[in-house]
């Protein structure tokens, strides 16, 4: 039978829904409103996108939201007395700087300036350092591997004993954050990257596949073992000359149609795991926000 089609749009919606109602109680309760700031350096034309998207679904989720739209001459200096400005601030309770930033701005200096405890993208290294370590509760976790795992219990369960699990991709935004979620569920992990032996041999004998590598539909039907979970981060965009002259289209780093022949579930691109990682910033803006009043944060 064809795979499940995991729903990543109503995945989201549930966990928006959820993050909303988590929004008002804590206002009614303490006068709390989970605040948001974004910090947008320059003019790059999908981050514009990005962070506009980011503000209306903070604002439709009942929080204080904030946009500092800086030029791309800004002076590191500059950015970091903004920074410094949000993390005093109390009714900011979440930052987001996004990236990518201009050349002349080092974004290791300036994530690290962010306070761990209002880093709801989980980059800064004490989040980092906190998911390694297994200190789950108090970590914030990156916005897209969290959403991978919301989506992955919706199928599995939240116990993955016994289970067995290839990521293909190293990176710190996705891959190594993905493998300590995953080793947090109970599973048996396997970090696969560009210099794995046989990757095709590794990715047939894992339960559940996560692809973060870039590549577009670098993963065939037969790398998936047959009944296994895909769960395919790529967004790539390629072209579509059926569609017309000039005309693109996006797919992930799995070729869906004949992967979806041998998996029992698995995430389109659009669709899947893309809506997940704005509605996770959510829910860890709303986490940071109960974290500061004392009060519970909403489970999802």
């Amino acid at each position: 039978m064809p795979a499940t089609r995991i729903d990543g749009k109503a995945v989201s919606t549930a966990v928006l829904d959820e993050v909303t109602r988590a929004a008002r109680a804590l206002e009614a309760e303490t006068g709390v409103r989970p605040g948001l700031a974004v910090v947008l350096v320059g003019e790059d034309p999908a981050s514009q996108v990005y962070v506009g998207s980011k503000g209306r679904t903070a604002e439709a989720c009942g929080f204080h939201s904030v946009t500092h739209r800086l030029p791309a001459e800004t002076r590191e200096a500059d950015l970091l007395a903004l920074i410094g400005q949000l993390n005093a601030d109390p009714a900011i309770h979440g930052i987001l700087q996004q990236l990518p930033l201009p050349g002349h701005l080092d974004p290791q200096r300036v994530v690290a300036a962010i306070d761990p405890d209002k880093d709801v993208d989980g980059l800064t290294v004490v989040n980092a350092g906190r998911l390694a370590s297994g200190a789950l509760a108090d970590a914030f976790v990156p916005c897209t591997p969290a959403g991978c795992m919301v989506l992955l219990r919706r199928v599995m369960g939240d116990d993955l004993s016994g289970r067995t699990a290839v990521v293909l991709g190293r990176s710190n935004l996705v891959g190594k954050p993905m493998a300590h979620l995953l080793l947090a569920a109970n599973a048996t992990v396997t970090m696969a990257h560009s210099r794995t032996a046989d990757l095709p041999a590794v990715c047939r004998a894992a339960d559940i596949v996560v692809a973060a590598v870039g590549r577009p539909e670098m993963v065939q039907a037969d790398w998936i073992k047959p009944g296994a979970v895909v769960i395919d981060v790529g967004i790539n965009r390629v072209d579509a000359p059926e569609r017309g002259d000039g005309k693109t289209r996006l797919v992930g780093d799995v070729a869906y149609a004949a992967a979806a022949e041998v998996a029992s579930a698995i995430t389109p691109v659009p669709g899947g795991v893309g809506p997940m990682t704005i509605a996770m910033l959510m829910a860890n803006t709303a986490k940071a926000a109960c974290r500061a009043a004392g009060h519970p944060a909403p489970r999802l």
